[in-house]
């Protein structure tokens, strides 16, 4: 007894003490004051309950669970959304004399697994309603998905309709499992594309992935590989973490090796932010690994020590769902205060918690030292932004989709609403379903919002370069957009800021698993390795490479050829034996110098015609070859210039028949010297052989046989105009094509017939004896014209373009030149230089065989 009556005073001495040493803050709460919130940014599940009232009520308070540590984030959101009602219930267009209010609680998921949800549903979310109890239109959930996935039956068997905020996630998506739970956030099938445009943009092609081991990671994997493939871009490794603990701990080393053998500088990140990934990125956090992280804004948080969980010397490049700025929302949050929407305690209470404002003595709901600037300061301490984030904007949407939605459901059933003392608006939240599932509309930031899941929008991406600056300050900056409804090509824009950093990290790190092949080379793959690992090697001849990293050279065309260095395809130029050519200059020279002299021998001999040596041998036919030779001079001049289809016809046909005439004419002159020097007594035949100038019927018999193969060859297959882009790099040659190559070599054969039998004839009557005889200058004159035309045809053969024409204008010109001057060329000498030979005083013993002759 006597003990029992010591503890009571020990507990009431204690009581007393308590509550004499307790300041009025503890009279007002019971309970330890906590300054602090949760270290970082973790996030916390927060459920608001929206409900209506008739008339312009204000909110009237969060709910008593608010004495928990929250984050900033959840503040934020908490904000948003009493920014959200605030705009709804001033807005007289979207529920007029209707106002939305909601009940805030947060961070039910541990409540639930303390409590043994399991066991005990039907004290959280009962089956029933009392007369008295609220009750909800619709219950927002997020921003943490299992959440909302475990709250989501329970609600349905209340038959309450649940709106998600948070990401879009597919597993919630499932009708089977979730009839009636819909999410306000868009989709993201275009992320996986956006994320590899954005490497293409860099020309990174080298990178590693790490994903959470669950269905959304893989349904990530499997599109990112198909962009990746699509845009030459490879998976160096990708490290798939599991949630199972055990084969976690089993195989963090081999992440660790993964990453730390793998060259690529360049990883991705996705999978869920609440699963074992963040505890194996955490430890790579401690181990300041660095690379280049890509990832989405669920990774961007900041971790106890107050750095980025993705901390890189490089920094993280993320990307952050587009939303448009709310006007208004900046502004709200600068003035907000617990005594603009509550008459309630636990405001203050949150004021008093979080920003260390201070209480009356006198009442419990008036704050000390809490100035607007206080909220500020704190959010900025905590890395949180005063703008609204990507979450927030959701729940903004979230909120305008229930007033949308009760509108219209107000509209067409107003008369089945029941008033609750003037005040409430009592109604089956499930009749609400019909209207959810079908809204679409735009928000006060313009925006297009559905929750029909089949008319969702591709999500929009803002991507930033996020960075530690400082110790616990970090730098966040907007260096791109993405959006999947621009054309291809253009759906990623980006600052020109970022031009200097990516210069910067190419310098630094190896991006690339090989060096990327230049203009001029090709890629070639390295047996056994991925398609980004390869080698570069030359063009082949004629082809180019003009851009980086190209797979095959492109050919250039028949008209073009490519540069020294295979990056270009230059325009060929035409090329022809051309009078502005130097060679063709020459050339034409050298054949109207030769036209000019043979011209002047001809006038020579035509005013000494009566002299001996014009008169020997047949002065008739010197006029013939003269004359014949002159044309031979001229018509070398055909194959200069740009051939034309009639120049190419005359070249050869021309050149054949006055060639011929010159070498019947010298097979003629050598068979009248040889029938007046061998016949010593001639018969009746052989003189009237000379008499009647048998020999000169040479010419048109022989001339007469070349003709008629000409002709065959232009019925046949007559030369034509080439143009030969092969033959010499960088020119398309323009030739005369001979046509049928059979009829030109029949055409030389039988010039090279008649000219090596005045060749022999001439030959043997070299030794005649006679001062005016010609049969050496003959033999000499046809010595040099074989010659000429046996060496043609090798370096015929050997050249190409205007140097064959040049060989064959040259062997024209040395053959005309050859007849002209070893048969002409001493018989000048003797009219022009030694008159006093020119006499037939020294020819007398053979003067009747030269009159016979004649």
């Amino acid at each position: 007894m006597i003990k029992m009556l010591s503890l009571m005073v020990v507990f009431l001495i204690l009581k007393l003490s308590f509550l004499f040493s307790s300041s009025i803050e503890t009279k007002c709460f019971w309970r330890l004051k906590t300054n602090k919130t949760w270290e970082g940014d973790k996030d916390i599940d927060c459920f608001f309950s929206i409900y209506a009232k008739r008339g312009h009520v204000k909110n009237e308070h969060f709910s008593g669970n608010l004495d928990k540590r929250l984050t900033a984030k959840n503040i934020h959101l908490i904000l948003s959304l009493y920014f959200a009602l605030k705009e709804i219930n001033q807005n007289p267009h979207i529920l007029p004399n209707i106002s939305l209010l909601v009940k805030v609680e947060c961070n039910l998921l541990d409540d639930w697994k303390i409590n043994s949800l399991a066991s005990k549903r039907g004290e959280f979310i009962p089956n029933y309603y009392c007369i008295s109890q609220r009750r909800y239109l619709i219950v927002l959930t997020g921003p943490m998905w299992l959440a909302s996935a475990i709250l989501g039956p329970l609600l349905y068997i209340s038959k309450t309709p649940e709106l998600y905020y948070g990401p879009l996630n597919p597993l919630l998506s499932s009708r089977e499992q979730f009839p009636y739970l819909y999410q306000t956030a868009p989709k993201h099938t275009s992320l996986a594309l956006a994320m590899v445009s954005l490497i293409v943009h860099f020309t990174w092609n080298w990178v590693g992935t790490i994903i959470s081991d669950d269905d959304l990671g893989l349904q990530f994997l499997l599109e990112l590989r198909k962009e990746m493939q699509r845009n030459s871009v490879c998976l160096s490794f990708v490290s798939i973490i599991t949630n199972d603990i055990t084969v976690f701990l089993k195989n963090i080393n081999i992440y660790y090796s993964q990453i730390m053998m793998s060259s690529a500088k360049v990883v991705i990140i996705y999978g869920d932010k609440d699963s074992y990934l963040q505890m194996n990125l955490r430890i790579w956090n401690s181990m300041k690994i660095k690379r280049i992280w890509v990832t989405t804004a669920q990774w961007d948080m900041i971790i106890p020590e107050g750095k980025f969980l993705l901390n890189s010397f490089y920094g993280t490049l993320t990307f952050i769902n587009h939303y448009s700025e709310l006007t208004g929302f900046k502004t709200f949050i600068q003035t907000t205060h617990p005594t603009n929407y509550s008459n309630d305690i636990s405001l203050a209470r949150l004021w008093w918690m979080y920003f260390n404002c201070s209480l009356s003595s006198f009442n419990c709901k008036n704050l000390k030292n809490c100035s607007t600037k206080t909220i500020l300061n704190w959010l900025s301490k905590n890395h949180s932004e005063i703008s609204l984030s990507g979450t927030s904007y959701d729940l903004h949407n979230a909120v305008y989709a229930v007033a949308h939605a009760l509108h219209q459901m107000f509209l067409q059933q107003v008369d089945t609403w029941q008033s609750n003392d003037g005040k409430g608006l009592e109604f089956d939240s499930w009749q609400m379903v019909p209207f959810l599932e079908n809204i679409q509309f735009v928000n006060p930031a313009e925006d297009q919002v559905s929750l029909n899941q089949k008319e969702k929008l591709n999500a929009k991406y803002d991507i930033y370069h996020t960075m530690d600056f400082l110790p616990k300050v970090g730098l966040k900056l907007k260096i791109g957009t993405f959006s999947p409804y621009l054309p291809h090509g253009q759906q990623l824009g980006m600052s020109e800021e970022v031009i200097k950093w990516n210069t910067d990290i190419k310098q630094t790190l190896t991006l690339m698993c090989s060096v990327p092949c230049s203009p001029g080379f090709r890629k070639s793959p390295q047996q056994g390795k991925a398609v980004c690992c390869f080698d570069c090697i030359p063009c082949p001849e004629n082809e180019i490479s003009n851009m980086t990293d190209m797979d095959h050279c492109i050919k250039c065309p028949d008209d073009q050829y490519a540069d020294p260095g295979r990056t270009h395809c230059l325009k060929k130029v035409v090329a022809f034996l051309s009078y502005e050519d130097p060679l063709g200059m020459s050339l034409a020279c050298l054949a109207l110098g030769f036209f000019a002299l043979t011209a002047l021998i001809l006038c020579v001999f035509l005013k000494h015609q009566d002299t001996p040596t014009v008169k020997a041998n047949n002065r008739t036919l010197s006029y013939v070859l003269l004359m014949a030779l002159i044309f031979c001079f001229l018509c070398s001049l055909l194959f200069i210039g740009h051939p034309v289809m009639a120049t190419c016809i005359m070249q050869q046909t021309i050149f054949a028949i006055v060639f011929t005439v010159a070498a019947s004419t010298v097979l003629a002159k050598t068979v009248t010297v040889i029938l007046a020097f061998k016949v010593t007594n001639p018969s009746r035949r052989l003189r009237w052989l000379l008499v009647s100038r048998a020999p000169n019927y040479i010419i048109p018999i022989f001339t007469m046989i070349q003709l008629i193969i000409c002709g065959i060859w232009l019925g046949t297959y007559p030369p034509f105009v080439d143009a030969d882009v092969h033959a010499q790099r960088g020119h398309i040659l323009i030739i005369c094509n001979k046509g049928s190559i059979i009829a030109f070599y029949c055409v030389l054969g039988y010039l090279t017939s008649i000219a090596i039998g005045s060749f022999t004839l001439a030959f043997l009557a070299r030794n005649l004896p006679d001062t005016f005889n010609e049969a050496k200058y003959l033999t000499f004159s046809m010595l040099v014209f074989c010659s000429v035309w046996v060496t043609f045809l090798p370096v015929y053969h050997s050249t190409k373009g205007k140097a064959m024409v040049a060989v064959e204008v040259f062997c024209i010109l040395a053959s005309s030149a050859g007849l002209l001057l070893c048969i002409f060329g001493p018989k000048c000498f003797i009219i022009l230089l030694r008159p006093e030979g020119n006499s037939f005083q020294k020819s007398r013993n053979v003067h009747f065989k030269i009159q016979n002759a004649h």
